[in-house]
């Protein structure tokens, strides 16, 4: 796993809209506040080796949404804590100087998937274990950052139930 992204500080944390697709299962997380900054727009895929799917929604640099479009196996706990006392930041992910033109960036990876019994909280585990540090980037959104700045992990707080059949 190998995407490395800055750390800036941060202003008001965004609030964050769950919407979820009752005929894909799909499930989208997009920050409120509109991205403000340089660099980057569009597609950061996290691509799992089981055909899993995790976007990473970028606008102007900055990670503006988070949608689940195919998911892992999830394996429930009986409780799964998110991290305590995460760092407050703005996560940047900065143009490859290579091909600043890129708009999309697909990374195959190992992708696992945990999530409470009531599947509230949710926790993606990307790439190998490896010691990593939380940042939260918008009220109930954290990515998890190893020693190089490189995405580990991603969890979502306080997700709405899945709409039961309508």
């Amino acid at each position: 796993m190998n995407i490395a992204v800055q750390i800036e500080p941060a202003g008001a944390l965004s609030d964050v809209d769950y919407r979820w697709d009752p005929d894909t299962d799909i499930l989208t997380a997009t920050l409120r506040n509109g991205a403000k900054g340089k660099g980057m727009s569009g597609s950061v895929e996290l691509a799992g080796s089981d055909g899993s799917w995790v976007v990473l929604d970028v606008e102007a640099g900055r990670i503006h949404g988070v949608e689940v479009a195919v998911w892992p196996d999830v394996r429930k706990v009986a409780t799964l804590t998110p991290p305590a006392e995460p760092q407050t930041a703005t996560i940047v992910v900065p143009s490859r100087h290579s091909q600043p033109e890129v708009a999309a960036v697909e990374v195959d990876t190992s992708l696992i998937a945990e999530a409470d019994q009531a599947e509230r909280t949710i926790h993606f585990k990307l790439g190998v274990k490896r010691p990593a540090r939380a940042i939260r980037f918008a009220r109930d959104l954290l990515l998890e950052l190893d020693e190089r700045d490189r995405i580990a992990g991603l969890w979502l707080l306080n997700v709405p139930p899945f709409p039961e059949d309508e």
